[in-house]
């Protein structure tokens, strides 16, 4: 670890810091619609499943490499293998986070944008098809989004530039207790709404004919897409931790607040579908075209309830696509930092006018929008996956992945979870990213 380097504060930082980072649109906004469009509890049960099986592992594959160097992901590399192709590994989370940080950040524009209609204006008076149209009139204008976006991608930057525990940890410490409170409030509304029983057994009771092979690749990614896997992140923000730190326990918490976070926000969205007598397979469109309509018409009685409920729900969103975001944007700046000697301040602004520039395009460019998601979700974060699970099962030696894992022999416990993981990262990971890979380029 290079001198004056900063650390998370403790364990407990740095499992905030990692599940504020794994919680964000993926939880809100693409769970809950996957869940509808593939029978409900049957592929909570696979996704579940898949975590255990497939993502833990390459969690713990990035945070042995991160915290083993104190190194962003392509130093990292150069260290672990120094003059070989190994380091490619560190070109792909540069460039995946880079990418991701661009369109995901016009994304999260839109939240700023529908969080400012539900504090001065209302949803109430506009019929479902009407607040659809809004959004996609909004979504197809260009100064609205492109607005958006540099707002978004401001408060991003200046959370970075003020450094990993002034920054990061501060802002993942003080944002995340009032997101769960938060969520857990709508979905307290949620589940009472009339009508709203069957959505709950939607989210409970599996259907597994519903099951096909096309939703099982599809809990795989959207796992791997959850945890922020194979960009980088998760590498970079154990870099940040320190030698006393347990992995596997971190990893463990980590994927359990990524769980519950997804559940509960799965319960915000299914119930109140239902209690709108709506389709579950509704889509990308739940967050911003059906939901606004949902909570306005469930609060058609009392404006205020309405108001309320709709401002909390984006205040929400924003919260979560800011943890995720930040944690992208740290990858790319940390890369500047160690790798070309700039300042956090110079490299903050460097990579801000970067992701703006290609995220103007994604604003305002469907079609570039479309590509830096598939390229950066499908493409470099499967492959960067894949090299990591290979990397720590093939070409980094046992014994000092087991002394990692088991911090050199003092957590005596962790031996019996090596065991089970290593196996895993060798033989059954690598066939899954293969699934999850081919998935995206066949139909099935």
């Amino acid at each position: 670890m290079e001198p004056n380097r900063e650390i998370f504060g403790s364990n407990l930082m740095a499992i905030f810091a990692l599940a504020g980072s794994a919680i964000g649109l993926g939880n809100i906004w693409r769970f809950p619609y996957m869940v509808g469009q593939h029978g409900g509890a049957a592929f909570i049960i696979v996704y579940i499943l898949c975590t255990l099986v497939f993502s833990l592992p390459i969690f713990y594959c990035e945070s042995i490499i991160g915290r083993r160097t104190g190194r962003s992901s392509i130093g990292a590399m150069r260290q672990l293998a120094p003059g070989s192709r190994w380091t490619l590994i560190g070109v792909f989370t540069v460039l995946g986070p880079l990418m991701i940080t661009s369109f995901y950040s016009v994304v999260g524009g839109w939240s700023i944008a529908y969080l400012l209609r539900s504090c001065f204006s209302s949803f109430g008076a506009m019929s479902h098809e009407e607040i659809g149209s809004l959004f996609a009139n909004f979504t197809g204008s260009v100064w609205g989004p492109v607005l958006a976006h540099t707002a978004f991608l401001l408060i991003s930057a200046i959370i970075i530039s003020a450094g990993v525990r002034k920054g990061i940890e501060t802002f993942s410490k003080y944002s995340l207790p009032p997101l769960v409170v938060l969520m857990i409030l709508l979905m307290v509304y949620s589940i009472s709404l009339p009508g709203a029983h069957a959505g709950v057994e939607y989210m409970v009771k599996p259907d597994f004919s519903r099951l096909d092979a096309r939703a099982i690749a599809s809990a795989m990614g959207q796992s791997f897409f959850s945890l922020s896997l194979g960009m980088g992140t998760v590498l970079t923000y154990a870099s940040y931790m320190s030698k006393k730190d347990n992995i596997i326990s971190t990893g463990a918490w980590t994927a359990v607040f990524d769980l519950g976070f997804a559940l509960i926000a799965g319960f915000v969205v299914m119930p109140a579908v239902f209690a709108a007598g709506l389709e579950p397979q509704a889509g990308p469109g739940l967050v911003f075209e059906t939901l606004p309509f949902i909570f306005a018409d469930m609060g058609a009685a009392s404006p205020l309830l309405s108001k309320v409920v709709t401002v909390v729900f984006f205040l929400s969103v924003l919260i979560a696509a800011l943890t995720s975001e930040i944690s992208m944007y740290e990858v790319c700046t940390a890369y500047l930092v160690e790798e070309r000697k700039m300042s956090r301040r110079k490299a903050t602004v460097l990579v801000f006018v970067v992701a703006w520039s290609i995220g103007v395009a994604c604003a305002v460019l469907p079609k570039v929008f479309d590509f830096c998601d598939f390229v950066s979700s499908n493409v470099l974060m499967t492959l960067g996956a894949l090299a990591f699970s290979l990397f720590i099962g093939w070409r980094m030696k046992k014994a000092v992945v087991e002394a990692e894992l088991t911090n050199d022999g003092s957590l005596p416990g962790n031996r019996k979870v090596f065991k089970v993981f290593y196996f895993l990262t060798r033989y059954i990971v690598p066939v899954g990213i293969g699934i999850i890979f081919l998935s995206n380029f066949i139909t099935f």
